[in-house]
């Protein structure tokens, strides 16, 4: 009798690698909670206005906000107009970081957005669905002598959203918009000692005042996170290596459930593989989309080893080790992942020739947007409704099976009633699994991203990326662990006196459990031609 090592494997040591892979789970959460800093740092940056009063904005001059070479400014738009100062000729100029502050690769991204600052007038009102058109620069240099170098310049639209709280009368005239946050730019950071963004509006009413954010990643967390992925790329290697070689020494051919796991850990390697080194070294401006793309095919692996799962412990023998039974499931994932993917090319594919590029700027393109995440939301919902019903599936199949137990000699029926209760253990640890991924995603996303127990403070958003990416990477370990064929393989004789099973019992289970090649036994003992 051979199968899984989690069905040959006692319950002492199964509760032992159960515990071992908590306390790892435990320590990828501590963590980012303790060691790491928040993922992202927002940094406020004021503008000055420059003036700028050469036709080609932009072309040989650039302005800077501080320094011994700094612009021309003024204080205010009042001040503009004695001096004849033109609206167009005024430039709102930011130099990225702050005089105080250093900027470094291991920043990984930078997104700036901008908030705007207009008073309401009543005889020039913002008219709703208003647009702005900005002609916006974007430069670097490597040292702080050396002459800035554009790396970027584009005339760009937006719309503005904005709304005014108070009554839309004479007396409330001064008063000021409140607006939503207008995206400028997304782009790697790079090994560039300073940015410097230049901004010239075309708009009937010039803002007073342009508040700009520059948001990146911290590299202290960019440390923590390459470090966690050296340590689990040679883990999840070698295991995947050592469970392929498992396979292979196997008399039969790999089925189906067994390729898909091994496809799993290749997934689950490929988005390990910490190249993200390089880009300490190199200007990879690639990188952002390149995570993306790894981390839609682990997850679109990841759903269709659910489904792949669930489907081998309850097709029968004619349906079951072949791909091709499964098209209706995997079908809204392949359809989900390649709207998903055409998104993300429309949105990050363009920036990496223009960083000020956002498919959500026009009208068109949001349309564009809302139609691929409308349909992979469909197909993820599709998707669910096929999983839900096949785990439904596969619990009535086991459960069917339950009544041919109390037949059986005591020895043998907690053989299988033990194999029953892991098999269905192992659902719930992968529904729980996702159930983690979803409550660490609200928790992060509606607290302040820290809670402080004391003198204690932990970092909840980095507890929460560290502690899921460790999550799934002990979920895919484990099942190649679990899932393994095991070594023990017992003679008729030894098996028989081991389980206490009479000539008669074991010609039972033989016709209708053994015939059937398979990982485990209750991947045999759940098919439809044993339940017929």
């Amino acid at each position: 009798m051979a199968g899984a090592i989690i069905e040959n494997m006692s319950t002492k040591k199964l509760c032992i690698v159960g515990g071992i892979l908590l306390v790892f789970q435990i320590i990828a959460f501590l963590v980012g909670g303790l060691i790491a800093p928040g993922p992202t740092t927002a940094v406020s940056y004021m503008s000055v206005k420059c003036v700028d009063a050469r036709k080609n904005h932009h072309k040989t001059k650039w302005l800077m906000p501080w320094g011994p070479n700094q612009c021309d400014k003024i204080r205010d738009i009042e001040e503009a107009i004695p001096r004849e100062i033109e609206a167009n000729d005024i430039v709102f100029s930011v130099h990225i970081p702050l005089p105080s502050m250093e900027m470094s690769p291991w920043f990984q991204f930078m997104l700036f957005i901008l908030q705007l600052d207009i008073a309401f007038k009543l005889n020039n009102q913002i008219r709703e669905n208003a647009e702005v058109s900005m002609d916006v620069s974007l430069a670097y240099r490597d040292d702080a002598f050396a002459e800035w170098t554009e790396m970027a310049h584009e005339r760009v639209p937006r719309k503005l959203k904005c709304t005014f709280t108070s009554p839309k009368t004479l007396e409330h005239e001064g008063h000021y918009y409140e607006w939503d946050a207008i995206f400028i730019s997304l782009h790697r950071a790079g090994k560039f000692l300073s940015l410097l963004i230049h901004i010239s509006v075309i708009f009937e009413e010039t803002p007073r005042v342009y508040e700009g954010s520059g948001i990146h990643q911290n590299g202290g967390f960019t440390k923590v996170w390459f470090a966690m992925k050296t340590f689990l790329t040679p883990s999840i290697f070698i295991i995947m290596v050592w469970y392929w070689r498992r396979i292979t020494m196997m008399s039969r051919p790999p089925v189906l459930l067994e390729k898909v796991i091994f496809a799993l850990g290749i997934s689950m390697t490929f988005i390990n593989i910490p190249v993200e080194w390089f880009s300490i070294g190199f200007d990879w401006t690639w990188m952002l989309l390149f995570g993306d793309i790894r981390q839609g095919i682990f997850y679109a692996m990841l759903l269709s080893f659910w489904i792949i799962f669930c489907g081998e412990h309850m097709m029968d023998q004619h349906e079951r080790n072949h791909i091709a039974g499964y098209w209706k499931q995997v079908g809204p994932i392949a359809v989900g992942s390649f709207c998903l993917f055409i998104f993300d090319m429309c949105e990050r594919g363009v920036q990496l020739t223009n960083p000020f590029y956002s498919i959500w700027t026009t009208d068109v393109g949001t349309e564009l947007a809302m139609a691929f995440i409308i349909v992979a939301g469909i197909c993820l919902c599709l998707y669910f409704l096929f999983l839900c019903f096949m785990v439904f599936q596969v619990f009535r199949n086991i459960s069917g099976k339950q009544s041919s137990l109390p037949a059986m000699s005591k020895v043998r029926r907690l053989h299988y009633e033990g194999l029953i209760f892991r098999f269905k253990f192992l659902m719930l640890i992968t529904l729980a699994c996702a159930a983690m991924t979803v409550i660490f995603f609200i928790v992060s996303q509606v607290t302040e991203g820290h809670w402080k127990w004391g003198g204690v403070t932990v970092q909840v958003n980095s507890a929460f990326f560290t502690g899921i990416y460790g999550m799934w990477n002990l979920y895919v370990f484990a099942l190649m662990f679990l899932y393994a064929p095991s070594h023990k393989n017992y003679g008729e004789d030894q098996s028989n006196g081991d389980l206490g099973v009479h000539s008669g019992e074991e010609l039972q289970l033989t016709t209708t459990i053994t015939h059937v090649d398979g990982p485990t036994e209750i991947y045999k003992l759940t098919r439809k031609e044993a339940q017929e």
